[in-house]
């Protein structure tokens, strides 16, 4: 006789608990609907977390500096008083906890000669005004500067200028001359430095800086704060004035916030936030959507498994605690993934943020890394409770009858409304009626496809902006070719040995002989560029001139009309209107040296100029108040059918190396990379509604199967029945397609304002204005894409189903 052993058995405490049994057998038995949570919770994590950590980095590179340079909060400016007067007994404003200086500080026109720069770059004579103050050291309580490179003066003549991100960067060993000083001082730039806030252009020896000033300059000193409270305009409005009230009646000439330093310094990451957060808040309210679906279609495709475990045992919580885990566990898969797609995504952006700023490496915090995919279960988990609770409350002999299939009344009219059309083949009608049968789950459906079409007109319609901006801000398209001339030092101002430069009229006959003799020049303009302090600005103020008729060099206008040549027209960017309180049709006095012009205000370009202040007139009217605004380049447009290229080498041949003859490109690196991440996003979301789409289809598909076999029974062909599982949400996604247009249209013209408000500018409406009516037409027909898309494959599979196997499938 055979003796067989007793089957081995798990203690109680190790086996495993039925919920969890149950869920693991929900999982490999759907494994759809496990794929779809999956991928679904990845898109909407990756989304999530790319815009919170863009939205956290984008202060982050400054606050970093900020902290570490122990950055002033207040920079003032202060008429020279008594060495007790800035911190002695008395005199020391309340609220303070830190001080530096005073420094001293005065501002003066420079000229600065850049000769023999290794792997080309600018070289030659650049000229503008500084602000200088005198320190000992770069170290200090307050404003403790970074030296990039080079070192700190040692003895006269030696100068450390500002790391400045927008004009030429001389290299170590430049010279330098300060006019209007006197004498015209030479110094030698031995450094590179960085303020934070910017409280300087330049540093010398405090003994230096007596001999830099110009006659008859009033002598100020620069003064560093950090206060207790300084967080929001407010409190810093109340600190200068306790500075004020500390200080001799009238010595406070001015005082500039960290805040506004701030914003200038966030512009490169900021303006992308915006539409990064859309992005995420899409696929966020689209996961949760899905989420809901897919739970609601595996309770009622279970109802009878349901039934079958309520019958042996399981309670409620159990029931609740099964679905759960089924849900919970793709979930937290799709949510790992997904911190790290959105981390990837995040490298171009952050890393260029990050060199710009000299702050290292700079990433997504990790808080965000870990925030992300807790919120994003706890939201899967919200929008699984409801329909798994639905399910524990079913009775088992009620959840065994009623089984999976819709209610017998379920979209019988809407069949019968449809079967009346002839001219519809048979197929269509009965896929077109089928969302009837569930409309609850065909309207989560729809707004599914929507949410996914709203992104894929918003994506559309960013990417024509942001490709429209760079033109705009390039201007390649109209000023192909740049002459840059090298221009000329004061007298004195040359070093010794250095090539000697042309004289501005000997510039000007080379450059227009060398211009004119090129077939393809079709007109030219000289450019002047410098900048001025202006009193009531903050900061200086770039000037851009030109000698002629400039309407045609590319500025895009959001208001107003260009400026008349030989006027005293101006146009001024958006930083301008908001740093002066002025706007298009206003008369502004202009005072620089000595000298006066009031100017009137024609129109405002799309030129953020990183948020600074910016006015383009004419150069006859601008040198009256800046003599030294002389041209520094020459932009050229081409006749049709010109190669530039080839056009600037023949030029730069006929001028000789002391001209820079450049071609312009639209091809901005930073723009591409936004394009790309607008694409990849767009693609994510489609994906995401088109998996929405899937788990629906999927669904009817096996809860009609036993009506597909009854078809299939009565002459059904395969290719009918792939067409009746298409049209069953065809229906859907056009109408999807029709009410998301509107809404995506809305959200390009909501975000892209507040896009250019991060980037201190004003849009242009030829900027908003990026949906032509062929490209609505088509996006009209995204959503039908996506719901094609998403029922191929069990459509496929309805299609290869044999008549027997759906005849007795129940």
């Amino acid at each position: 006789m055979k003796v067989t052993s007793p089957a081995l058995r798990l203690p109680p405490a190790l086996q495993m608990p039925p919920a969890l049994r149950a869920a693991r057998g929900g999982l490999t038995g759907r494994r759809v609907q496990t794929v779809v949570i999956s991928l679904v919770v990845l898109a909407a994590t990756a989304a999530c977390t790319l815009a919170l950590g863009m939205l956290v980095d984008s202060n982050a590179p400054f606050d970093h500096a900020f902290a570490a340079q122990h950055g002033a909060q207040v920079t003032a400016t202060v008429a020279h008083q008594g060495a007790g007067t800035y911190g002695g007994a008395g005199t020391r404003p309340s609220g303070v906890t830190a001080m530096a200086g005073p420094f001293a500080e005065t501002t003066a026109g420079v000229t600065i000669v850049v000769t023999g720069r290794p792997g080309g770059g600018p070289q030659g004579v650049f000229m503008t005004e500084l602000t200088m103050a005198g320190r000992a050291s770069p170290g200090g309580p307050v404003d403790d500067l970074t030296l990039t490179a080079g070192r700190w003066p040692r003895s006269p003549g030696e100068i450390v200028l500002e790391r400045d991100r927008r004009g030429p960067a001389p290299l170590l060993g430049a010279k330098l001359t300060v006019n209007g000083a006197p004498g015209s001082p030479r110094l030698t730039v031995v450094g590179l430095a960085s303020s934070v806030t910017d409280t300087a252009d330049a540093w010398v020896l405090p003994a230096e800086l007596a001999k830099l000033r110009a006659p008859h300059a009033p002598q100020v000193d620069q003064v560093l704060y950090r206060f207790t409270r300084a967080g929001t305009a407010a409190e810093v409005k109340a600190d200068v004035a306790r500075i004020r009230a500390a200080l001799p009646p009238g010595a406070l000439l001015g005082a500039e916030s960290w805040l506004t330093a701030k914003l200038n310094a966030t512009r490169s990451i900021a303006p992308w936030v915006p539409f990064v957060v859309a992005f995420g808040l899409l696929g966020l309210v689209m996961s949760v959507l899905i989420v809901a679906n897919v739970v609601s279609g595996a309770v009622a495709a279970g109802t009878r498994r349901i039934g079958v475990l309520k019958s042996i045992g399981f309670s409620p919580g159990q029931v609740v605690a099964a679905y759960l885990i089924q849900v919970g566990t793709p979930a937290l898969v799709g949510a790992l993934a997904g911190v790290v797609v959105g981390n990837l995504l995040s490298v171009p952006l952050l890393s260029q943020t990050a060199q710009v700023y000299g702050v290292g490496a700079l990433a997504v915090p990790f808080w965000v890394d870990l925030a992300v995919p807790l919120a994003m279960l706890a939201l899967t988990g919200v929008a699984a409770l409801p329909p798994a609770v639905r399910a524990a409350r079913l009775s088992a002999v009620q959840a065994i009858a009623t089984g999976r299939a819709p209610r017998p009344s379920g979209g019988y009219a809407a069949h019968r409304l449809l079967g009346r059309i002839r001219r519809l083949p048979r197929p269509v009608t009965l896929g077109l009626a089928s969302p009837f049968a569930r409309p609850g789950r065909t309207l989560v459906t729809l707004a599914a496809i929507g949410f996914g079409v709203v992104a894929v007109t918003f994506a559309v319609g960013l990417g024509t902006s942001l490709t429209r901006v760079a033109a705009d801000l390039s201007r390649a398209g109209a000023e192909p070719v740049q002459v840059e001339v090298p221009g000329v030092p004061p007298p004195g101002a040359q070093p010794p040995g250095a090539p000697a430069i042309p004289s501005p009229a000997e510039q000007r006959r080379a450059v227009l002989a060398a211009l004119h003799a090129q077939p393809g020049t079709a007109r030219y303009v000289a450019e002047a560029d410098g900048d001025l302090t202006v009193p009531g600005l903050a900061g200086r103020m770039s000037v851009i001139a030109f000698g002629g008729d400039a309407s045609w060099t590319g500025y895009a206008l959001i208001s107003g009309h260009w400026y008349a040549a030989g006027s005293d027209q101006v146009v001024v960017n958006t930083g301008f209107l908001t740093a002066t309180g002025t706007k298009v049709g206003d008369s502004y006095p202009l005072t620089s040296g000595g000298r006066h012009l009031t100017v009137r205000i024609a129109g405002q370009v799309f030129d953020p100029n990183g948020g600074s202040p910016e006015l383009i007139g004419d150069l006859p009217a601008l040198a009256a108040l800046d003599p030294q605004l002389v041209p520094t380049q020459y932009d050229v447009t081409l006749k049709p059918g010109t190669d530039a290229t080839a056009y600037a080498a023949a030029v730069g041949r006929a001028l000789g190396g002391n001209y820079q003859v450049a071609v312009q490109s639209n091809s901005n690196p930073q723009v591409l990379a936004i394009l790309g991440l607008v694409g990849a996003l767009m693609l994510l979301l489609a994906a995401v509604a088109g998996l929405g789409v899937l788990n629906t289809v999927v669904l009817q598909t096996r809860e009609r199967v036993h009506d597909l076999g009854v078809f299939k029974a009565v002459g059904m062909t395969p290719r009918q029945a792939m067409v009746m599982v298409v049209c069953s949400v065809a229906g859907i996604g056009l109408a999807a397609g029709l009410i998301a247009i509107p809404a995506g249209i809305a959200l390009h013209h909501y975000v892209l304002p507040v896009m250019g408000h991060a980037a201190q500018t004003a849009v242009p409406a030829s900027v908003l204005n990026a949906y032509r009516p062929w490209e609505i037409a088509l996006l009209a027909l995204a959503g039908l894409v996506i719901a094609v898309a998403g029922a191929l494959a069990p459509a496929g599979w309805a299609a290869r189903t044999r008549t027997a196997f759906a005849l007795r499938a129940e």
